[in-house]
């Protein structure tokens, strides 16, 4: 009954709109598996609710991000179509609990991901790469989580903002780009594609590894977040947060 009840819990957590006590007492700190379990009962009830996946996000991907949380491997989540926020838009008040963003490089595929997954296969993958906001949110109180609690909690998903400008991928070389971040007007946190494993295409190569053992492979149409090339940074009510990432362009949001 541990899958079940930590469902719950985090279930509780995001319609209270009250953060909860971590779930690792139920199902541990790094039994991988199990948090999965979690997460797949929490995404199931997404869809069955009307939800409609629109791709996936990687976590844990900077060392500066996984220091921050104490954890030393990445994860993933899903990204649904409801948590998309248009470039320049604005996140309303009480829609997150524990709102903190980040800056990364997007990709958006053109192919499924099936095997073999190599760099070519990865490379000729990608349609567009695309400048991205993720804010992170976590249904854990005081974002007191260990690798098992991100993980069942969707990957501390929350919500996500996508740039204006498509570049194929011919056009921009991920691991080459810098990243800066402002808070209203105020740099906040930097950061480069090598911070993402190296080079954000490590990630994709990884996820779609990931997704094709699991037997959930990454498909044609779908948004790939990479994962963080700096800090997370912790927003609050009336923030704007705008980031550019060299030669992809410029994403904001402001939060209400």
């Amino acid at each position: 009954m541990t899958i079940p009840a930590a469902a719950d819990r985090l279930r509780q957590a995001t319609i209270t709109k009250t953060p909860c006590e971590p779930v690792r007492d139920l199902i541990g700190r790094d039994d991988v598996s199990t948090a999965y379990a979690v997460q797949e009962v929490i995404v199931a009830e997404r869809l069955a609710a009307g939800g409609s996946v629109v791709g996936r996000k990687i976590g844990l991907t900077s060392p500066a991000v996984q220091e921050q949380l104490g954890v030393d491997r990445p994860d993933f989540g899903v990204l649904f179509a409801d948590m998309e926020i248009a470039n320049g838009g604005v996140v309303g008040v009480g829609v997150l609990l524990q709102p903190k963003i980040e800056a990364e490089v997007a990709f958006i595929l053109g192919r499924n991901l099936d095997d073999p997954i190599d760099d070519a296969t990865i490379r000729d993958a990608v349609e567009f790469v695309v400048p991205a906001l993720e804010i992170v949110d976590s249904r854990i109180a005081g974002w007191d989580i260990s690798f098992g609690d991100t993980v069942a909690d969707n990957a501390s998903s929350g919500l996500f903002v996508l740039g204006d400008d498509r570049l194929p991928l011919a056009k921009v070389e991920p691991a080459d780009v810098e990243m800066t971040l402002w808070l209203d007007g105020e740099e906040a946190s930097q950061g480069s594609g090598r911070a993402c494993l190296g080079d954000p295409l490590h990630a994709l190569a990884w996820l779609a590894r990931t997704a094709q053992a699991l037997g959930d492979p990454l498909r044609a149409g779908q948004v790939v977040l990479s994962g963080a090339l700096g800090p997370m940074v912790a927003v609050r009510s009336g923030a704007r947060v705008e980031a550019e990432i060299s030669g992809l362009g410029r994403v904001a949001v402001t939060f209400s």
